[in-house]
């Protein structure tokens, strides 16, 4: 099947992959979109699981003060080079984590670093995860996707490893 061009650019809108993936994305799902974008998020999760090998010792260093200068947040994400470093999609997610780690205020980056002595509440686990870890959470702006998503699709379109290395969250009379 054929993809229409206006269909590749609101596959393209919607996920941020490159005007091939969409394509292929769309001839896989037959057309539909909402397949389409289940595909590519799949497709991400696969590529980012791949680079994990990657040395990532490239970066930036990002910093978000919320509305009213009460809580701030400092975050260094890692990449492989200094190129995606400057990249305007990797600078947009940056700024995208360091708002959500704002409003959210996790305690961790994913499930494996949550202490296991900490988990042996009456909460489930899931929902410790959820409320607690940056990758498990909703992301605000497309709460569709977990941050997880979002990460695995950025390190699709840009090719490389990225590494969320570490976050410290400020508010006042914290």
């Amino acid at each position: 099947m054929k993809s229409s061009v206006n269909a590749i650019k609101e596959l393209r809108d919607i996920t941020c992959s490159s005007i091939a993936h969409c394509k292929k994305a769309l001839e896989e799902a037959k057309g539909d979109i909402k397949q389409a974008v289940i595909l590519l998020r799949k497709q991400g999760l696969e590529i980012a699981a791949k680079k994990q090998g990657r040395s990532a010792k490239e970066g930036r260093v990002d910093a978000y003060i919320h509305h009213g200068n009460k809580i701030g947040v400092l975050l260094e994400t890692n990449c492989e080079s200094d190129f995606v470093a400057k990249n305007e999609d990797f600078a947009r997610f940056t700024k995208d984590l360091a708002m959500q780690i704002a409003a959210t205020s996790p305690v961790y980056i994913q499930k494996e670093d949550v202490p296991a002595e900490l988990l042996q509440h009456d909460k489930s686990d899931e929902e410790y995860y959820k409320n607690n870890c940056l990758f498990e959470q909703a992301f605000l702006k497309d709460p569709s996707i977990t941050i997880k998503d979002y990460l695995g699709s950025i390190v699709a379109k840009i090719g490389e490893k990225i590494v969320i290395r570490r976050f410290i969250r400020y508010k006042i009379g914290e």
